[in-house]
């Protein structure tokens, strides 16, 4: 698939940084003066900027706020996809990942088709819902997915080695709509300026759980002078979206913009991507369990630090996402069965306590 190669060194490049970093997903535990354990967790997160680090923040926040056992810092890497990766590698043990990311890893597809990863961790629970969507730049003369059929169009497809470009990525090419375009690889932190520069046409970018757009989207809305719009989305490009398995597609509303993004319409189509926290055997049950805990009972606390943060406090809400084919880290299945919704057609997972 083209781009594999650039994500690929993405990736590389993220695991030499962690690895002079030298952290790990979980490192250790301590006794307190009453005998309880203390327990320091380090989340492989995304980009500066993401959504997922910014749901880690604020859970590392709602931490330090509301629990006495527990203390978590949030790492940067190049993305969801490349957190498996970091994962196989030892360099993270407790991670940020996609549902589509989890299901090529296991199936050996996409960029583990030629690169496998041997271990994956265990499930922990859904923290986002990323709803992604195409807008395009004044000028452009772009107005519905079907005029990208014409090509000789710049596109931004999102990040190389995030899980909502793998997964983007899949949807355009099934579209055919991947080789008669450029294609623009940048960093997220990087696309603001070349939206500014007018060296894009379209662009795919995503909010969270109808409630904001994420950060680096935000600095690209601000930066854009005023100049992007959503666009249509053909019967092709729905196809597209419905045939691969790790999309799920929805009809929106754009929301967040500070600009007025309706010129062309004002309901555009959405492929959305659940996002999970997902745990190594090195995390000890009590922590996540204390982890699930936090983003149930202290999601309002969250809130304040992500806006949005999905409402936990049902403890239901947190299993929609589950993969059923694999494993859940038993703290988090402890806390689900605690309160009445684990199934028992899922499986718990085993830790090296």
């Amino acid at each position: 698939m083209p781009g594999n190669d650039k994500a690929r060194r993405d990736v590389l490049k993220g695991a030499a940084t962690l690895g002079v970093i030298g952290v790990a997903g979980y490192s250790g535990s301590a006794g307190a003066d009453d005998g309880t354990q203390n327990y320091q967790i380090v989340i492989g997160g995304t980009s500066s900027g993401s959504s997922t680090q910014q749901a880690g923040q604020a859970l590392a926040r709602a931490a330090q706020q509301h629990s006495d056992v527990l203390d978590i810092s949030v790492q940067v890497t190049d993305g969801w996809t490349a957190n498996l990766y970091e994962f196989d590698n030892g360099n993270l043990s407790s991670i940020g990942v996609d549902n589509n990311s989890l299901s090529k890893a296991m199936n050996e597809e996409g960029p583990f088709a030629d690169e496998p990863v041997e271990s994956l961790p265990m499930q922990g629970f859904v923290f986002t819902n990323l709803e992604i969507y195409w807008v395009a730049m004044e000028g452009s003369g772009i107005e519905s997915t079907a005029d990208l059929a014409d090509g000789g169009y710049t596109i931004y497809p999102i990040q190389p080695g995030f899980g909502t470009r793998l997964l983007t990525e899949e949807i355009i090419q099934e579209a055919g709509l991947w080789e008669p375009n450029e294609i623009l690889n940048l960093d997220t932190s990087d696309i603001a300026g070349a939206v500014e520069e007018g060296r894009v046409d379209a662009l795919c970018i995503y909010g969270a759980n109808g409630v904001n757009l994420s950060s680096w989207v935000q600095e690209v809305d601000v930066r854009s002078n005023g100049q992007l719009y959503a666009i249509e989305v053909d019967d092709s490009f729905r196809q597209a979206i419905e045939s691969v398995g790790g999309a799920r597609l929805a009809e929106i509303e754009p929301y967040g913009w500070e600009q007025d993004v309706t010129r062309v319409t004002d309901e555009t189509v959405s492929w959305v991507l659940s996002g999970q926290w997902a745990f190594g055997p090195d995390v000890p049950a009590e922590a996540t369990r204390e982890v699930a805990r936090l983003s149930s009972e202290h999601w309002e606390a969250i809130r304040e630090a992500d806006p949005t943060a999905l409402d936990h406090s049902g403890v239901e809400s947190m299993t929609e996402a589950v993969m059923p084919e694999l494993e859940i880290h038993p703290g988090v299945a402890n806390y689900w069965e605690d309160n009445g919704v684990w199934n028992d057609e899922w499986t718990r997972g085993e830790t090296n306590e």
